[in-house]
């Protein structure tokens, strides 16, 4: 049985008209059709998460600390909780404190807490904090925007020559520049190594 060059040449271009109709407009559909309802799951995740009022992506706040040190908050994804909406909780902080001398201090961690009231900010694991002298290393860190700085849990601070201090617990007075440092337990000592 012989097949007509006709009925090849219709049957080939009926093949060809199939796999364009389903490469150019059955498969993208289906992707879109997929992709829209993996955002609506995703979405319906969320809006069923307790407490969740707002999640954002790439934000950012400013504000003033302790009346003349203007700060800049930036942070890869933050979500604020129905029971509290004056706190922000974010993953990937970045903080940029400009004092009034001009001096910057840049302060990042995994993750932390913005009050959008009181100016208050907390950041919690994996704080490194440098005023390009300084560099300080801890667990948790807190502003709190009508006090000084306290900086805890294994902090570690090494300034540019090379002296470094550790301890529990730091405190710092932004406008006199000492500090106030200690130990969780009154038995343990503050370590420190001065480089002349």
């Amino acid at each position: 049985m012989r097949i007509s060059a006709k009925t090849l040449q219709l049957t080939l271009i009926f093949i060809a008209l199939l796999l364009i109709i389903t490469t150019y407009f059955y498969i993208p559909k289906v992707k879109q059709n997929k992709l829209e309802e993996e955002t609506a799951q995703k979405k319906e995740a969320v809006d069923e998460m307790p407490g969740v009022e707002n999640i954002f992506e790439n934000v950012s706040y400013e504000g003033i600390y302790q009346i003349d040190n203007t700060f800049m908050i930036t942070a890869d994804r933050a979500k604020i909780l129905v029971e509290d909406p004056n706190m922000v909780y974010m993953n990937n902080m970045h903080v940029t404190i400009t004092l009034q001398s001009g001096q910057k201090i840049i302060i990042t961690s995994d993750s932390g807490r913005y009050n959008k009231l009181n100016y208050d900010i907390f950041f919690e694991d994996n704080v490194k904090a440098t005023d390009n002298e300084i560099r300080l290393f801890s667990d948790n860190l807190d502003l709190l925007a009508d006090e000084s700085a306290k900086v805890y849990n294994n902090v570690l601070i090494i300034d540019k020559e090379k002296s470094y201090l550790k301890a529990d617990i730091v405190k710092y007075d932004f406008k006199t520049k000492y500090y106030k440092i200690s130990m969780f337990t009154n038995s343990e000592k503050v370590k420190v190594k001065l480089i002349e």
